[in-house]
């Protein structure tokens, strides 16, 4: 397993005073199959009243609200995590198999339905119809779709804002990771694919040093079920495959996950409202290093 130390940072800087402020944030890793975490802390300036939860998809989530007048709100994240790489789902099911499964949990059915951000386009439908015909398995065409839209697709910041659609990014045909992955649910999801987005941290960097850091930043990718593995009662159950498409490869232990949804909207890492005047500006930093 690869050992990754995460520090991420981020916050809203106010043209000024504001009298409070309510925020949540998505920004501590899972505990799950493949990925251990040894330690994950939020630190909150100024002072906050806080509490945490896990939401509906399973993500920690910290709800907090800072009561005195304030110019800025900053949130560090510092988390150590264990990451292996993921286990392969154990047997793919066809299309038929694929449509009970999906209709067996509430969650299947919720990540078939396209949502504002990720709705599909008709020539997108057409590319991803055109593909599942050549291949035999749902499993096959979801990654070749995936893999296809990431050839497609070029990564580029300012083409798209965080509110911008799939049919916008695939319009433009570029984007950045949040747009590339939606653009990949839409097309799975509308061959009846279920499909979700994943957030959190990519290691940018395979070569980087045991104790070098790396400047890094929230990552995107997707997560479709098209396979079943038997249960401990020898009842077979849905599995999640994961695959990067911005980078065009399978999730691995440079992927940390931090939260999972129906599109960006479900995960995004800080939100919140404030009492003031003006448009808050939003501030990141992520840094990433290998530990082991």
């Amino acid at each position: 397993m690869t050992r990754l130390r995460v520090r991420h940072v981020t916050g809203f800087s106010y043209p000024g005073e504001v009298s409070a402020s309510y925020n949540e944030a998505r920004m501590l890793p899972v505990h799950e199959d493949a990925q251990v975490v040894l330690s994950a802390r939020l630190r909150v300036e100024p002072v906050a009243v806080s509490h945490e939860y896990t939401d509906y998809w399973g993500t920690r989530v910290a709800s907090f609200e800072v009561l005195g007048p304030h110019r800025q709100l900053s949130l560090t994240a510092t988390s150590v995590v264990e990451v292996g790489e993921r286990p392969q789902p154990s047997r793919p099911i066809d299309a038929a198999g694929l449509a009970r499964l999906a209709a067996t949990a509430t969650a299947f059915v919720e990540q078939l339905r396209p949502t504002p951000s990720t709705t599909a386009s008709a020539d997108l439908v057409a590319l991803a119809e055109r593909i599942r015909d050549r291949h035999r398995s749902p499993a096959e065409a979801a990654l070749a779709i995936a893999t296809e839209i990431g050839e497609r697709m070029e990564y580029r910041q300012g083409v798209t804002s965080v509110r911008s659609t799939a049919v916008h990014a695939w319009e433009a045909g570029a984007g950045v990771c949040q747009d590339i992955a939606h653009v990949t649910i839409a097309a799975l999801r509308s061959i009846d694919v279920p499909a979700r987005y994943v957030s959190g941290y990519l290691h940018p960097r395979p070569s980087a040093a045991v104790g070098e850091t790396v400047l890094g930043e929230s990552h995107a990718w997707v997560e479709w079920l098209t396979d079943a593995a038997a249960d401990d009662d020898d009842r077979f159950v849905g599995c999640w495959t994961g695959f990067d498409p911005t980078n065009g490869i399978p999730i691995g232990d440079r992927h940390v996950v931090v939260g999972r949804g129906r599109d960006y909207t479900d995960v995004p890492p800080l939100r919140g409202v404030y009492a003031g005047a003006g448009s808050a500006e939003l501030f990141v930093s992520v840094e990433l290093t290998r530990e082991s």
